[in-house]
């Protein structure tokens, strides 16, 4: 018969899973060791920004001081925002750039999660290669079709309008490959059980594919706003009148006036971004949901 110490005791009977190897270290270590990596990652990719909205609540003056100081020495102002806001009209801006990135997230979201459904679920003669017409479009710089793509806007009269700086933005290869990827993980007995009870494909598609690709969708929706929101080549080639000025646009121009005014150009970027930071802490769950779900850091 064994006897056991109180001690033993606590350890074997009230804990009986708890690891007695050294793995337990280990693994402390190495959450310290991607704590510290991650931290570190997070510093460098904060202290741009950091230092931007800093020097965009400095005096001119105190810009290109020496040494380089976060505090400066006459307090933090609000003059080279007061300056943005007199000399540009913000607010058309602003719109503009709601309209068009609110219309561009819209558009695609529903045409890429029916393109994405159909090459899930559907077979049609001409099927693997159009979906791989569709997915050779990631290899396509858009840079290389500025040209065409102003040419086919001339042609159809859209220049200086929105749609000429929305329709060029609804082709997303990359979305459709997430999204039929997604697609594909969801099981197909539950369409089937939807299916015998009468639904058709289109509701199935509506009131059970979609309900549970939500947090995908939102994620998509999210970075397809950012990027209508931050474009700033297309718009600025397809549209010349000021009054469709999107911010980028708009906010660059004045930049460009100011010639070298550090805390004006910092206050423009600072500007440019704010809707975004606010999306991003409003939405940062299903982000970060999405991502997990879909690879879409990574794409």
């Amino acid at each position: 018969m064994t006897t056991l110490t109180p001690g033993a005791a606590r350890t074997t009977a009230g804990y009986p899973d708890a690891p007695t190897s050294r793995r337990p270290v280990g693994e402390r270590v190495w959450n310290i060791v991607g704590l510290l990596v991650t931290a570190f990652v997070a510093f460098l990719w904060l202290l741009p920004l950091l230092w931007a909205a800093d020097t965009s609540l400095k005096s001119e003056g105190e810009t290109t001081q020496l040494p380089l100081r976060w505090i400066p020495e006459s307090g933090f102002t609000l003059d080279a925002y007061r300056a943005i806001i007199e000399q540009g009209d913000l607010l058309r801006w602003f719109a503009n750039s709601t309209v068009i990135a609110v219309a561009v997230t819209v558009l695609t979201l529903a045409i890429v999660a029916l393109a994405a459904y159909g090459f899930s679920r559907t077979d049609f003669r001409g099927k693997g290669l159009v979906y791989a017409i569709v997915i050779a479009g990631l290899m396509v710089p858009p840079q290389v079709l500025i040209v065409p793509l102003f040419q086919e806007m001339t042609a159809f009269g859209l220049l200086d309008t929105y749609w000429a700086v929305i329709l060029p933005q609804l082709a997303a290869p990359s979305m459709v490959y997430i999204l039929k990827r997604f697609f594909d993980s969801i099981p197909p007995e539950l369409e089937e059980a939807a299916r015998m009870d009468g639904a058709g494909p289109l509701t199935i598609f509506l009131r059970i594919v979609l309900p549970l690709s939500r947090s995908v969708l939102v994620a998509v929706g999210i970075f397809t706003f950012i990027g209508a929101w931050n474009n700033f080549l297309w718009p600025f080639i397809a549209t010349t009148n000021p009054d469709l000025m999107t911010i980028p646009v708009g906010l660059a121009n004045v930049s460009s006036g100011y010639g070298l005014m550090y805390a004006r150009i910092m206050a423009s970027a600072v500007l440019g971004g704010l809707p975004l930071l606010i999306l991003f802490v409003i939405f940062q769950r299903q982000i970060v949901r999405g991502v997990a779900h879909t690879g879409l850091g990574g794409t």
